[in-house]
């Protein structure tokens, strides 16, 4: 089935995996390296979006709201409404940290969406 911007609603992580993430003047900012499920309430807790580093040294993980990325088949990946420089000075964890303690290691998941001033949609 497809949504209304006439994507599928349905689709494999592994093929989100690597996917590149534009911001909306089109610059790349990083790739999906990673999605994070939370198992109880059947939902996408965020994608952990990585850039910076070298070869996957000193990398961060920034996670962001999964609703926030939207994908452009022009582009081949996702964009987001944010520029770098707010990407820049998100909450960034180890990637190891991000499941640690069922991803509430810190409140990481309160902290992503109350940066980025997105509802929850978790209870």
């Amino acid at each position: 089935m497809t949504t209304s911007s006439g994507h599928t609603t349905a689709i494999l992580a592994s093929k989100v995996k690597g996917t590149t993430v534009y911001n909306s003047a089109g610059d790349k900012i990083g790739t999906v390296e990673d999605v994070v499920l939370d198992k109880l309430s059947n939902q996408i807790m965020f994608a952990a979006l990585g850039f910076g580093g070298l070869m996957g040294i000193g990398e961060k993980y920034y996670p962001v709201p999964w609703s926030m990325l939207d994908y452009s088949e022009d582009k081949g990946g996702y964009v987001v409404p944010l520029d770098k420089s707010r990407i820049e000075n998100a909450p960034a964890y180890d990637l190891k940290d991000l499941t640690k303690h069922d991803g509430s290691l810190g409140g990481i998941r309160e902290k992503t969406y109350s940066y980025y001033n997105i509802d929850r949609d978790w209870q």
